[in-house]
């Protein structure tokens, strides 16, 4: 018999391995089931599928439907993929077997962003089995949206923002290093820009989107640039091997207009070990207005470790939600839970919706 708030893990990659092994340790909640999209991990035990040197009793599933069934979990963290559209069949998968839902999906994080009519419907049937749903991550999700529109909260009027996060992309894995470009020639970058293969960051129409609703910003337009960071050095991960000469990253940009003028501006520079060719990593805010706002500190917040946390700590913001699709400008601000989950949910948030 699990005790605590039991939980179902989408994705055994490197996010979703993460999630799983905080679980395995956190006091209150009880890891039920993991699903993965590698048919062939089906079966085998998670533990050595996420690093650890045990058994921990629970095999991997390729059959969602069945292993929702199966565990009946109180709430799913799915960490599988990217964008809206693959998420979808997933989300809505376990939203149909009345089950909350957390993802880190980048799209997820404020889908109404490009996908309005996707959104809706998505918030109907959440509705309709009453449970909340909601995007989360480092980046989209905090960093530079959830971050901005609180520092935005002791200002009197806002003219524009300017948000830049400088990060190392060394400890990802390799489906994020090639949406990034890194290892192609400067040519070839420049050609999967034109062809869709280097996306660079994903999240920027939802970072922007969510912080220009909250401020009640009209905005006209989103004009977004990636360039190629050329290395000088030889640069290498598990994964990719950067000679000089060719793409070590991808600088970022976007920037949206209202009347006519800029007010949010986005800037993201993501390379592997930028501390090479002496770039220092960081987040930073500025906001200029009654008053004028600046935060800035120095690294960046770590994006895996960064969003592997903040998935299980919203775990009881989320059971306390109302049901619908939220952002997480939606919810009360994420923390740190210290202790036994479970016992912090019944203390500070009285009964849950759906544990």
């Amino acid at each position: 018999m699990h005790e605590g708030i039991r939980v179902l893990v989408l994705g055994t990659g490197q996010m979703g391995s993460g999630i799983a092994r905080l679980i395995l340790n956190k006091p209150g909640l009880a890891l039920v089931g993991a699903h993965g999209r590698r048919r062939a991990r089906a079966g085998i035990d998670l533990g050595g599928a996420i690093g650890l040197d045990r058994e921990v009793g629970i095999a991997i599933s390729a059959d969602l439907e069945s292993t929702v069934a199966r565990t009946q979990p109180h709430i799913a963290i799915q960490a599988t993929c990217s964008r809206l559209t693959d998420a979808l069949p997933e989300i809505t998968t376990v939203v149909r077997n009345r089950v909350p839902v957390i993802s880190i999906a980048e799209e997820m994080a404020y889908p109404a962003a490009t996908s309005p009519a996707i959104a809706a419907e998505l918030d109907r049937l959440a509705r309709a089995h009453g449970v909340a749903v909601v995007g989360a991550g480092i980046n989209p999700g905090f960093v530079l949206d959830l971050l901005v529109i609180t520092l935005s909260g002791v200002c009197a009027d806002i003219r524009s923002i300017t948000a830049r996060r400088v990060n190392d992309l060394s400890p990802y894995g390799p489906s994020v290093l090639t949406t990034q470009g890194i290892g192609l020639t400067p040519e070839a970058f420049r050609r999967g820009v034109e062809d869709g293969s280097v996306v660079g960051h994903f999240g920027f129409p939802q970072s922007i989107r969510m912080i220009a609703d909250t401020l009640g910003w009209e905005i006209e337009g989103i004009e977004e640039r990636r360039e190629p960071i050329v290395s000088a050095v030889r640069r290498t991960t598990p994964f990719v091997t950067v000679e000089p000469g060719t793409v070590a990253g991808c600088l970022h940009t976007a920037v949206a207009f209202a009347s006519g003028e800029p007010v949010i501006s986005l800037i993201h520079p993501q390379q592997i070990h930028p501390h090479l060719e002496g770039v220092e990593t960081g987040d930073s805010i500025e906001i200029a207005g009654t008053p004028s706002v600046r935060l800035a500190g120095s690294p960046e917040i770590p994006g895996g470790v960064g969003t592997i946390a903040l998935a299980v700590n919203l775990i009881p913001r989320v059971l306390s939600a109302a049901p619908g699709l939220h952002s997480m400008a939606d919810l009360p601000v994420p923390a740190a839970v210290l202790g036994d989950v479970r016992r912090h949910l019944r203390e500070t948030q009285r009964e849950p919706r759906h544990a």
